[in-house]
């Protein structure tokens, strides 16, 4: 466990870019960089998922957010990362601190290895007292393989380095009870259970990916690794420490009192969904009671394309979600494997291996604490029965 408190801070597009203007929110950034500089006087250790170089790029292009397709995101990227780094670079150094660039996508922090390399990353840039500024590199990623939203890239940030806290700064004072701009909706201070909530966190900002419903999630995937979530208003003098000495209203969602494993909650808080299979139901009944193995002869289907290695989520015959493990085979290998139960693996598929998909070991049943994902469209599921 780190021996100081460390917090992760996500800072919204809207933000850091002016909507009109699509230029540096230079006093909001000069006001960000003052705060954490007294956190990481107070002993805490700092990190920063930061939105804002799509935003701040559009004007090179002469494009506006509601009418930029991707290639035209994708170009932003390029041109605002830039604009967004000096500025953060120019208010750290009047503060006397360096800060450095984390850019990741979504396969860092979803294989298991890549995962870790960037753990390390971030880990060492710790230890050097330099703040890292964490962004999905939207460069060169398309809308099948990003993360999509930087609140659920914070919340993956602060399970890599087991923060205390995650820090979610956006236009509002946190999440209602339901649309704040309907009369009587009032702020919902404190959330145990995130699912209770779902319904109503619908909408998002016209500069952003995300809206309520993607704090939700990473609130809940931050619950499940023992970090406590704070969203607020960003609009602040202190925009961070005030809401972490519990100074302004807020929403906290509180950390579970017995959070997952680091592997754990690596394995089932997924950011994209790789596959998924569905398994007969006398298996599923009896991974309740304890962890089996998840055999090529248990499975009825399979969806999407995966690797060996992919974290795969498993469902039962009336499509609930019970699971979700690490493969020992692609998705070819094993519709294979279970369309042909009667032939040895060794022989089906050339090399020397067993019947399991999924080892128990690398297989978590899930558990109330975690919000399930709907079962995938029937018509992208293939059926192991068909020839």
């Amino acid at each position: 466990m780190p021996s100081k408190k460390r917090i992760v801070v996500k800072i919204g597009s809207s933000l850091l870019a002016n909507p009109d203007l699509l230029t540096p929110r230079w006093a909001f950034i000069q006001r960000l960089l003052e705060d954490i500089t007294k956190l990481r006087n107070d002993g805490y250790e700092v990190v920063l998922c930061s939105s804002g170089a799509v935003a701040l790029g559009l004007n090179m292009l002469n494009e506006k957010p509601e009418t930029a397709g991707l290639r035209d995101k994708q170009a932003a990227a390029a041109c605002g990362m830039p604009l967004l780094l000096n500025a953060y670079k120019q208010v750290a150094h009047e503060f006397g601190f360096d800060i450095a660039q984390v850019l990741v996508t979504l396969q860092d922090m979803e294989e298991r290895k890549r995962f870790l390399n960037t753990k390390n990353t971030v880990h060492r840039l710790l230890q050097g007292d330099i703040l890292p500024i964490v962004n999905e590199n939207d460069s060169i990623t398309t809308e099948e393989i990003r993360v999509g939203d930087n609140d659920r890239l914070a919340a993956k940030v602060a399970q890599m380095i087991q923060a205390d806290h995650l820090i979610i700064l956006t236009c509002i004072d946190g999440l209602y009870d339901k649309n704040p701009e309907e009369p009587g909706a009032k702020l919902v201070e404190e959330v145990h259970d995130v699912s209770e909530y779902i319904a109503v966190t619908e909408g998002t900002s016209s500069l952003g990916s995300g809206g309520m419903l993607t704090k939700m999630q990473a609130a809940n995937m931050a619950q499940n690794a023992g970090c406590t979530t704070l969203i607020a208003n960003g609009e602040h003098e202190a925009p961070v420490s005030s809401v972490l000495y519990d100074e302004r209203p807020h929403t906290k969602c509180l950390a579970h009192t017995k959070p997952a494993s680091a592997w754990a909650a690596w394995l089932t808080d997924r950011l994209q969904i790789a596959g998924s299979i569905v398994i007969r139901d006398e298996l599923a009944n009896s991974l309740s009671d304890s962890p089996e193995h998840v055999l090529h002869e248990d499975i009825k289907s399979i969806q999407g394309q995966y690797v060996k290695g992919d974290v795969i989520h498993v469902y039962d015959e009336s499509g609930a979600e019970i699971a979700r493990g690490m493969t020992n085979f692609s998705s070819e290998e094993t519709m294979v494997l279970a369309r042909h139960p009667e032939i040895s693996p060794k022989e089906l598929l050339g090399y020397q291996t067993g019947g399991t998909v999924i080892s128990r070991e690398n297989l978590i049943v899930l558990e109330d604490r975690h919000l399930l994902w709907d079962k995938p469209d029937q018509e992208t599921m293939v059926e192991v029965s068909e020839t």
